[in-house]
């Protein structure tokens, strides 16, 4: 039998689910739990299996986890009679915790299909994709340790939780409309209007308002880059004369646009802020 302990970035990444597929595809038997600094692993099967576990876990990696340092120690075996996600041990220490996450092409899917039952909903995730790091309060990356923890999933999203065929098994943000986070649109003085919130902050945004949009990791102060009134006020607040304001663009909008490194960064998981050259003509108010 083998203990393996890593440290990098392992929590909220998918690895958990990761690791139990992999040991059931090769038929071992222990467990995997997140722990302070990392992840735990307990594994016990035929020497080759053993082997070839640690050969993919380094090779099939989910795509934004990073092994910084695996160590391995054999043990006797203890005779385990299946494979299984154990509950975190030990409370904050070192782990490193992943980025927010640009949602999936999965997820994105299911958004916008009127028969699904996330369809425009905004607080959409899954193992792939979705809020990790401005969410979390302490590790380990379990659900009761981030802001999450007051929305009880329904019976719906708690069995994609628990099912090992789903993208959102073990997905600690897993919600949906009836059992999470929920938009609402508040006027000045902080009193909720009727209406749906997001027809109600685009009628503002194209009035030349600025709309302040609280997501998941802060606000956004939001005005459309075509007005010139609106960019002058959202200046004139910001004290922020000429520096350049971050501007949401459709990914599907920019291929023509720019540099391929540079749509390659955009359309990473990430997706980071980018400078890019203005376009002339443009749009986009010269302000």
């Amino acid at each position: 039998m083998l203990r393996v302990r890593i440290r990098g970035i392992v929590q909220g990444v998918g690895f958990r689910p990761f690791v139990f597929r992999l040991a059931q595809e090769l038929g071992l038997k222990g467990y995997v739990l997140n722990s302070a600094s990392g992840v735990e692993i307990e594994v016990e099967g035929r020497d080759g299996s053993l082997s070839e576990f640690l050969h993919r876990l380094r090779a099939e990696l989910p795509p934004i986890a990073r092994i910084d340092e695996l160590k391995t120690t054999e043990l006797p075996d203890k005779g385990y009679e299946n494979f299984t996600i154990r509950e975190s041990s030990g409370e904050g220490g070192g782990g490193l915790i992943s980025p927010d996450l640009a949602t999936c092409s999965d997820c994105l899917d299911e958004l916008r299909n009127p028969d699904d039952r996330r369809h425009h909903y905004p607080f959409i995730n899954c193992t792939n994709c979705g809020p990790r790091y401005s969410i979390i309060i302490k590790t380990p990356y379990d659900r009761i340790n981030t802001t999450m923890r007051i929305f009880k999933m329904c019976p719906d999203c708690d069995r994609e939780y628990h099912n090992p065929n789903d993208r959102r098994f073990h997905a600690q943000p897993n919600a949906c409309p009836r059992c999470g986070p929920e938009l609402i649109f508040l006027d000045r003085s902080m009193q909720p209007v009727d209406g749906d919130p997001i027809l109600l902050t685009q009628t503002h945004l194209k009035a030349g308002k600025i709309v302040g949009i609280k997501g998941i990791g802060g606000f956004h102060i939001a005005v459309d880059p075509r007005v010139d009134g609106a960019v002058a006020e959202l200046r004139r607040r910001k004290n922020r004369p000429h520096k350049p304001f971050a501007v949401m663009v459709r990914k599907e909008n920019l291929s023509e646009l720019v540099e391929p490194e540079s749509m390659e960064l955009l359309s990473s998981v990430q997706a980071p802020i980018l400078l890019l050259r203005k376009n002339h003509p443009s749009p986009i108010s010269p302000l």
